[in-house]
């Protein structure tokens, strides 16, 4: 069987990153919400979908639907911040931003469908 590193090598890039993230938090909480918001699986994507020999046209319509699809993860990270502030623990908050991702997700599948 024949490794294909286009495939393994984004998936052990994205492991290195959540460890680095694990290590780095004990040092610098900064860096590691640096690290843990860096775009990096938007650049693994877009790695794989070229790698996988997408002509311009269909690269250029993937890289649109990731604009358009960031949005719920923007409205995850706002219900956080304000459930968090209110008090409220990790299980609660996690539940409530992945109501709000998967229904601002809804809403742009609707509105926007690929």
């Amino acid at each position: 069987m024949t490794i294909v590193w286009s495939k393994v090598l984004p998936v052990l890039v994205s492991i290195g990153i959540i460890i680095a993230v694990a290590i780095i938090k004990e040092y610098s909480r900064t860096l590691a919400a640096v690290l843990a918001t860096m775009p990096i699986n938007m650049p693994l994507a877009l790695w794989v979908i070229y790698g996988d020999g997408a002509d311009l046209p269909a690269f250029a319509r993937f890289t649109e639907d990731l604009f358009y699809k960031i949005w719920p993860t923007i409205v995850f990270l706002i219900i956080a911040v304000l459930v968090t502030r209110a008090g409220w623990r990790l299980l609660p908050t996690l539940l409530a931003g992945y109501a709000g991702w998967a229904v601002a997700l809804g809403i742009i599948i609707v509105l926007r469908p690929s």
